[in-house]
Order: C-alpha cells, then structure tokens, then sequence
C-alpha cells in the first residue's frame, strides 16, 4: 500500500495535472444548490492484481500508472468482509434494490473460482435480502475450465471474456510473459461458455483500426456472445490513441474534419451488425451501438462511453482502497487515488470526492465546444478519460470527436431509414458543426 504522504503527493501533482476537476469542481457548492450524488451501483473488485497475460496494449501494465505494484496481489478475507459491509451498508442507507458487482484483475481465475465465490457468497450474506446482486467476472479465459465454470455457475457468477476478434490473427497481442500466444486457451473458455449459455455475460474487445471491421465483427459473433463490448482504446488529448491524427481540443471542431479511422471503423462494424440476416442467427447486442439507437429515440444512456447519464461506479482494490475507473489509469501516475478505503471510509464519502462527483454531472462537465456541438445529447462527451489534458484536465472534448460524431450520424442515418423518416433524428442536429470559441 502506498504510504499516506506518498498518496497526498499524488493528490497535490493532480491537481496541477487535472485543476479540473479536482481544485477547480466546488462539490460542496454543488451539494448547496440541492444537487444530490448519485449512488454506486456498479461496484468493480479486484480480486487478484497481477496477470498472466502481458497484452502489448494493456494500460494497466504498460501505461503510465504503475500502481498495481503496491496492491497487494490476492485480497484477503478481512477486505472481503469489510467490502461486504461497506456495500451493504451503501445499500441500505440508498434503499438500492440491486447492486452488480464485477470481479476484476488483473486476471481474478489467478486465485482460483473458490475465491471469487467466497466473495459473492460474503457479499451476498451482508445484503438485505429484498437487494437482488448481479455477478459477472471479467477474465481472459486462458484458466477458465469446465470445473471452474460449474462452481462458477452455482453461485450465479457468469463470465465475460476479454479477446481482440474471434480468429489466433487478431489476438496476436495478448502474449504471456515468455511471449507465447493466448489464443488457444482464450477460444476455448469462448466455446465452453457459448454451449453454457447461463453463464455467458459477453465479449470485449478493444478495437483495431487495422484489422478488418467486419471480419472481426462475424468471429466474435460466430463465437456465440449475448453481448458484445467494442471499446476504443484508451487514449487522450496528451497520450493520443494509435493511428489518430490529433490536434488541441481547443480545436476539435474547428476548421477541416480531418480523418476519423475509429469512426469509420465503427460505422462499417455497425453495418455488419444492422444488416444481420435472420439465417444468421440472433446477432450480439453490441452496446455502444444499441445505446446510440436509445439516445437518439430520447431514451438515458446505461453506458458511460456516450450519453449524459451519471456514472454511479467505484472500484475497490485488492488490498480495501477505493479508487475511480481503471480507465483513468492512461492518464497520469494516481489519477485513479481517492484517499479512502473500506476500513475507514463509506462509498458515500467517495461520492463527494471532484473525480466521482464530475461524472455525474452531465453538461455541467462538459466545456463550451461539446454544449454547442449538435451531437452532444447522444455523444455526451464520450469517456470522460478521453477527454484529458495534461495541465488543464478533463473538460474537453473527446480526444475521439470527430470519430464519435461520425458514428453517431452513420447510426442516425440508418435509424432514420428503417423508420421512413427523412428528417434528421431530433436527437442530432442536421446543422454542420462550426468554428467554437
């Protein structure tokens, strides 16, 4: 664990890396106006820090915070329990009526299935018996066996699935450490849980521009997933994304468009999963897809990576602290740091720290190049931790604008054709984006 004066001296380099929001959001002025925070419903807990794979890409291993080195590699049964209580508590004091919990790495089948089930099962004797709890661990599958599996499932934990395509080609970066190849063992985790349906929560896939979107859309598919995460690899305005051209956020929508790999990428992958045929078979909900549909047909977003709705997550560590997304780990050393944990700290206390509380607050997040931008109740700013910028934070544009705003009107377009409507979707504004202040 870090000591506490090693975490105020990321605190205070914070916030001269992110001023906003961590010396510039006022929460406890918010809190005064009446707005009140949120609850945490998705709780991420980490159950064993390190990996077995060392995929050439990973942000946690390979990026800029090292952190993992000072969690303790396995949680232990005293922050097992204390966790339980914290989220119970949590529970009660909201009146919550589910929580879902994602058992998470490193790669959590490190310390075997007994853990994670002991987990679950302390969890769940904590909660009132009226809250429904939601279980899934997040795995690269390279030691999820037919045993594992079944003890797994007895529990109610079903499984997600880590891969980069359906096809040894695509996943040539996910290597163990002596640079041997996953694939083998992940595809046959995929079609161990694709003939147990029940245990099956999805697939995730961090996109490539180089490979073939529609190849790699019909290999997952063809491995049989309910659902289909395809994430944008992590980056930002400091720390661009591989083969994204970047300017300043300062002049994401100004003057030329500019190329949008990621965004066409998308749109063609989303070409591939609209025109499914019904000899097909039922296609993967793809949820960055089906969440555009939703937002542009004036329903709240459930995905953080677009739309306006708050964020109510938190992550627990290994060794009880409580920290932010993981997916601020690709922007600066400790950015993830809260200064709390489940021994001395409830999750409402994480709910006023500026980090949490900047997720949850919609537009007010938001600079005034995205609340002029005409996509902006659908795009929402994409991910918050791709709106970064060394020195000034996290109140910009994603570093994904142009992108985001090219699959949006790709969706839009199909939508509005489906339904016969030859004006725009009203959820995306038919006028061209111009020059911002």
């Amino acid at each position: 664990m870090f000591p506490v004066s090693c975490e105020q001296n990321r605190s205070t380099l914070g916030e001269f890396l992110a001023p906003w929001p961590l010396s510039v959001l006022d929460v406890p002025a918010l809190r005064r106006t009446g707005l009140r925070p949120v609850p945490v419903r998705q709780f991420t807990l980490k159950v064993h820090s390190r990996c077995n794979l060392t995929c050439t890409y990973c942000y946690i291993y390979h990026g800029v915070d090292g952190s993992w080195r000072d969690h303790p590699p396995r949680v232990s049964a005293s922050v097992m329990r204390q966790t339980a209580h914290r989220i119970a508590e949590h529970v009660r004091t909201h009146e919550l009526s589910e929580v879902r919990i994602a058992l998470h790495g490193g790669e959590p089948l490190l310390s075997g299935p007994g853990v994670l089930v002991d987990y679950i099962r302390t969890i769940r004797a904590a909660l009132p018996a009226d809250c429904a709890l939601r279980a899934t661990v997040q795995s690269n599958g390279t030691l999820l066996t037919e045993q594992a599996l079944g003890r797994l499932a007895q529990e109610g934990i079903r499984v997600g699935l880590s891969l980069d395509g359906g096809t040894a080609a695509f996943n040539r970066r996910r290597v163990d450490h002596a640079g041997r190849p996953s694939w083998r063992r992940a595809v046959r985790a995929a079609r161990l849980l694709a003939r147990n349906p029940q245990s099956y929560a999805g697939l995730l896939c961090t996109v490539d521009v180089t490979a073939d979107p529609g190849e790699v859309y019909r290999s997952l598919a063809a491995l049989r997933p309910p659902v289909l995460d395809l994430l944008l690899p992590h980056g930002n305005w400091s720390n661009p994304p591989p083969g994204l051209p970047v300017r300043a956020p300062e002049a994401a929508r100004t003057g030329a468009r500019g190329a949008t790999p990621y965004g066409d990428w998308l749109a063609a992958a989303f070409d591939q999963w609209w025109g499914s045929r019904a000899n097909e078979g039922p296609p993967p909900r793809i949820r960055i897809f089906s969440e555009i549909i939703a937002l542009l047909l004036g329903l709240p977003s459930a995905l953080e990576a677009v739309g306006l709705s708050p964020t109510a997550a938190i992550v627990v560590e290994t060794g009880g602290k409580i920290e932010q997304l993981d997916s601020l780990k690709q922007t600066y050393e400790g950015a993830v740091v809260t200064g709390l944990d489940v021994f001395h700290n409830s999750f409402d206390e994480s709910l006023d720290h500026p980090g949490v509380a900047a997720r949850q607050i919609g537009v007010a997040a938001l600079g005034v190049t995205c609340r002029a931008c005409p996509v902006m109740a659908v795009c929402g700013g994409g991910n918050y931790a791709h709106r970064y910028r060394e020195g000034s934070g996290f109140r910009h544009p994603s570093v994904y604008c142009h992108d985001l705003e090219r699959l949006i009107r790709h969706v839009a377009a199909a939508l509005a054709s489906a339904t016969g409507n030859e004006r725009p979707v009203p959820a995306v504004s038919a006028r061209p984006p111009t020059a911002m202040p």
